[in-house]
This record gives C-alpha cells, sequence and structure tokens, in this order.
C-alpha cells in the first residue's frame, strides 16, 4: 500500500483547502466515524483545511478489525498520515476516545522530531486519570444501554438490529482501547493542550479534564461547556468559535 492510498484510507477530507496554511485533524469518538466531523469541515474550511480520521471496522472499512489498544491504533494513524502531518501546522483534535489517539499521535510525532501546534483534548479525562471500567465486557445490549446513556449514536440505528450487528463489533473494539489504556502519569507532549469539557459528562469531572495540564509541558487551559458527554450538539458555535481563533491567528491561543 502506498502513502497516498494509506492516507485516504485514514483520514477523509471533506472540503479540500490545499490553500489554507494550517491543517486540523479530527480525531471520533468510540464507536464515531469519520462523518461525525462533516460539519466542522465546512465550518472551518475557510480558515484551514480539516482531515477526519476514519478507523477500521465502520462504513466503507467495515470489513477490517478495529485495534482494541489505543497505542496500535495511534502508529497505524501516524504510520499512515506522517508525510501529511509535515506539510503545514497542524493541530488536533479529538473527542473522547479521540483525544486519547490524539494525544498519543501527538507523541509520536514530536519523537519523530515533528512539531504540533495545539491539541484539544474534548469530553476526555487526562491520560493518567484512571477509572475502573468494563463497559466491553458487557453483553451486545449492555453496550447499546451505554450508546444510549451517552446519546452518543443515532436512535435510528440503535433501532436496526441488521446495522447494529454490523457496527458493534468495532464499538466493543473502541471500549476495550479505551478501557484498557494506561498511560505513564509523566507522559506530555510540548504542544499547548486545551481541554474541553461538559459540566455534566458523567465520564469526566471538571477536575479530571483539568488534569490534562500534567501532560503539556506548554501552555494549557481549561474550557468547559454546558452539557453532557456530547456537549458538541448544543455548543458547537461555541467550540468552532474556539478552534477558527487558533487556526486564523497561526496557533497562538492559549500561549
Amino acid at each position: 500500500m502506498t502513502t497516498t492510498t494509506a492516507e485516504g484510507l485514514w483520514a477523509r477530507c471533506y472540503h479540500p483547502a490545499p490553500d489554507r496554511p494550517r491543517q486540523l485533524v479530527c480525531f471520533p469518538h468510540a464507536g464515531g466515524s469519520a462523518p461525525f466531523y462533516h460539519p466542522m469541515s465546512a465550518q472551518l474550511s475557510p480558515v484551514a483545511e480539516v482531515l477526519s480520521v476514519q478507523y477500521p471496522g465502520r462504513q466503507d472499512r467495515r470489513t477490517e478489525t478495529s485495534p482494541s489498544d489505543i497505542a496500535a491504533m495511534a502508529d497505524l494513524v501516524y504510520a499512515a498520515l506522517r508525510d501529511r502531518l509535515g506539510a503545514r501546522p497542524t493541530a488536533f483534535f479529538g473527542h473522547s476516545m479521540g483525544a486519547m489517539v490524539a494525544f498519543e499521535v501527538a507523541r509520536r510525532l514530536e519523537a519523530d522530531g515533528g512539531e504540533l501546534t495545539h491539541l484539544f483534548a474534548s469530553a476526555r479525562r487526562a491520560p493518567s486519570r484512571y477509572r475502573a471500567e468494563s463497559v466491553h465486557r458487557r453483553d451486545d445490549d449492555g453496550i447499546v444501554a451505554e450508546l444510549k446513556r451517552l446519546s452518543g449514536t443515532n436512535t435510528a440505528l440503535l433501532g436496526d438490529e441488521e446495522l447494529l450487528r454490523m457496527v458493534l463489533p468495532a464499538v466493543r473494539s473502541d471500549y476495550t482501547a479505551v478501557e484498557t489504556y494506561r498511560c505513564d502519569p509523566g507522559a506530555s507532549i510540548k504542544a499547548p493542550i486545551t481541554a474541553l469539557t461538559g459540566d455534566n459528562d458523567p465520564l469526566t469531572t471538571r477536575e479530571e479534564a483539568a488534569d490534562w495540564r500534567l501532560h503539556t509541558t506548554g501552555a494549557f487551559d481549561v474550557r468547559v461547556f454546558p452539557g453532557g458527554h456530547f456537549y458538541l450538539a448544543s455548543q458547537a458555535p461555541a467550540v468552532l468559535a474556539l478552534l477558527r481563533e487558533h487556526l486564523a491567528d497561526g496557533g497562538e491561543l492559549a500561549r
């Protein structure tokens, strides 16, 4: 597989903007897929080119096995996008599981001599904050119940048994990756980090989000929005304004 083919497999660019000076790479949540960020791509295309990562095991990659390990996922993402990440100033945005994958890809990028302008870690506690969780060990009904609780999956999908059978293996792999992830408490990146969280998120407290400050040697900020785990649905304008400010001013936000 060539680099170009790998890049196309792992990332979607819904609104190509090769003339933009900066790019934003977006990482979906557990069970999520690249189109989750289609609206964000449209809104931010005037200031940056947006790439949305497509994990294996869903949609056009549904026949592939999704890694059940965050480090393995990060290795694959970085290998596929390495050349693209060095092409121009780049920021990452990751939601929930995506924040963890983005952090690990950022570690690999910096270890390889690359630079990230900013990491936006959304709806996920800091890598060093651990909770004992076992959603991945539940039966299918138990996993569906968790998806409904977090309101992160379309209700039409939850009611379609055939579609559920197709997506649940990937969802279970994602939850396995999230719940078995362990990070060295001292692991950090040079890039500034902004942690974003909903004030009613059952998976992340404000204190757990604030501890992302332990994982950067650069600037840090935390932004709290009204809402739960998927606060993005109702707070999209505020989040987009934050991202637009960073991407438009060349990465000086929170420095």
